[in-house]
């Protein structure tokens, strides 16, 4: 068995077929295709299932691409214990962090960290989904908002505070609300999973959730910050996204005794990555940036 057919076999499996795998790690389909047979016959396993249509993965080898990324990671991490006496972190690095988030405030200061460590490469997915961090290759997940149970480490990065607002032409037409009930007799323009559970406010210190409607709900801030400019009704989104248009008059805010809790911004990882030097010196400077 070789490391590079590691290499392969993981590619494959985050690829989902060997013309992908072999696009990325730019090797001919052919090569992929012969290595992976080479490491069924070494390991005595089937490990992948092939047809026409699709790629499948036996159970035996979605236990052995757990070990083998393992084993990849340890590798790269004793490659990155070297580095370090030349104080140089190297490597490749998959990120995914939050469309609107990531556009506006992470894509800069990942810029400035590559300035700074020229020598690693990263990979960043832009996505308002919750990617599969370990079954999806990543080594890192920026996420906004309450952490599902998991085995992945969180660290905190920051808050961010959140406001409920609206075009001037719309509180002109609709009137402004006085009190949280008010907002269940007005147009609401809805987040994601929030939007189907209702608007969650804090009354007099308690948590209340308004079952407010609207005619629209989208997973995606920018469009619903666009919906409210354009006077369609009120929204309730981060200040990193309406906090523009407030600034520019295009937005005002309504209720601000009674906006809900901050959203917790938080970095993700696999438990095999609390090592990983880039990690720590990543998880560093965004903290740092950030509550700068």
């Amino acid at each position: 068995m070789q490391i590079e057919d590691l290499r392969i076999y993981v590619a494959v499996m985050n690829a989902g077929n060997f013309t992908a795998a072999a696009d990325q790690l730019m090797l001919s389909k052919q090569y992929v295709s012969r290595r992976m047979a080479a490491l069924e016959a070494s390991l005595g396993a089937r490990l992948l299932i092939r047809n026409t249509r699709k790629l499948s993965v036996t159970d035996a080898g979605k236990v052995f691409a757990q070990h083998a990324q393992r084993i990849l990671d340890d590798i790269q991490e004793a490659e990155q214990a070297v580095s370090e006496r030349r104080q140089e972190l190297h490597g490749t690095f998959r990120i995914s962090m939050p469309m609107s988030f990531g556009m506006s405030h992470l894509s800069p200061l990942i810029a400035d960290f590559l300035a700074e460590h020229s020598a690693l490469q990263f990979q960043v997915e832009l996505a308002d989904r919750y990617v599969d961090v370990i079954g999806e290759g990543f080594d890192m997940a920026i996420r906004i908002g309450t952490l599902s149970d998991s085995t992945l480490i969180a660290r905190q990065l920051g808050e961010l505070k959140r406001v409920i607002c609206c075009s001037p032409a719309y509180l002109k037409r609709a009137g402004e609300p006085k009190v949280p009930e008010d907002l269940l007799q007005h147009a609401c323009l809805r987040y994601g999973r929030e939007g189907q559970n209702g608007w969650e406010l804090k009354v007099d210190g308690k948590k209340k959730v308004l079952a407010v409607q609207g005619p629209m709900m989208s997973n995606n801030g920018e469009v619903l910050c666009d919906a409210a400019i354009s006077g369609l009704g009120l929204v309730l989104l981060p200040e990193f996204i309406v906090g523009p248009a407030l600034q520019r008059g295009e937005l005002v805010s309504v209720l601000d005794a009674c906006h809900p809790d901050s959203l917790c911004l938080n970095a993700v990882y696999p438990q095999h990555r609390q090592r990983s030097e880039v990690n720590r010196v990543l998880l560093a400077f965004l903290q740092q940036r950030l509550n700068a």
